[in-house]
């Protein structure tokens, strides 16, 4: 394929965790091309990202300075994609730079608030340009949501435990709200009381969302990223789980969005919607 049919690709975070998996599918693929690497980290600047992420060189520096990529990745026939991978604290502000340097920004960092999101639905609108923010980039989660919607249909009671590495500096997770918020929409209130529940350490039952729906979070070494959604009814326990071992298993979802934002004129949250 010709590099002027290339999707032009910049990677934000490219040095962390997800970073380095998306450099190596991107680098894997035959549809897109790497225009830009940044991170914040100093002891990767200047450096190949592609041996940073152990791929081989791909000949693209690491650098600090966002703006500058991002008018990189103006330079090419196809609109340029930003896939971002860095910090609650900088997410919002990253995606506003993309969108005004038109840049399409795939969002898969957590920690957005939904004001947030809506300024960023309302300045995207205004721009015409797609904007991707996906809570979780597996396809076994959407699955998993999927299936819960149908079970809500039948299970008044219902609580959702996430389980996270202890880096990870957002709670409840992004996939756990986005799961809560679906089952929200479902025109019913979950957990009626039964006694009057007292707390004897704060926060021991859980945070609540939507619809009284209970989310509970850990975080500890040796974990990656895990869900289980409980669902109770008298003398039965539905549990669905996901579990994740591999970083690479977001990566077809990475793609697929990084793909599929080039259609998109808007803001669209949640990889259930372009699949």
């Amino acid at each position: 394929m010709s590099q002027d049919n290339l999707i032009p690709v910049v990677v934000n975070g490219a040095a962390g965790k997800m970073g380095k998996e998306v450099i190596k599918a991107i680098a894997s693929s035959d549809d897109m091309m790497l225009v830009g690497a940044v991170d914040q980290n100093p002891a990767v600047l200047g450096q190949d990202v592609g041996e940073v992420a152990g791929c081989g060189a791909l000949e693209v520096p690491i650098m600090n300075d966002l703006e500058g990529v991002l008018v990189l990745a103006t330079q090419h026939k196809i609109q340029g994609v930003m896939v971002d991978f860095t910090h609650p604290d900088s997410v919002y502000e990253n995606v506003r730079s993309a969108i005004a340097y038109g840049v399409r920004p795939v969002v898969g960092t957590t920690g957005l608030s939904p004001k947030q999101i809506n300024d960023l639905a309302d300045f995207a609108e205004k721009a015409s340009t797609g904007v991707l923010v996906i809570p979780n980039f597996s396809i076994g989660i959407v699955l998993m949501q999927q299936a819960a919607i149908q079970a809500a249909q039948y299970f008044d009671h219902v609580e959702i435990i996430e389980l996270h590495h202890n880096q990870k500096a957002d709670a409840p997770s992004g996939t756990a709200i986005k799961t809560a918020e679906m089952l929200s929409g479902m025109g019913k209130t979950y957990n009626p009381q039964q006694v009057e529940e007292t707390e004897h350490i704060e926060g021991a039952r859980g945070s609540v969302c939507g619809d009284n729906i209970r989310l509970h979070s850990v975080r500890l070494p040796g974990l990656i990223a895990h869900q289980e959604i409980i669902f109770g009814a008298a003398g039965q326990i539905y549990t669905l789980r996901h579990d994740t071992s591999d970083r690479s298993c977001y990566m077809p979802g990475v793609l697929l969005s990084i793909r599929k934002i080039t259609e998109l004129k808007s803001l669209v949250y949640g990889l259930e919607k372009i699949i």
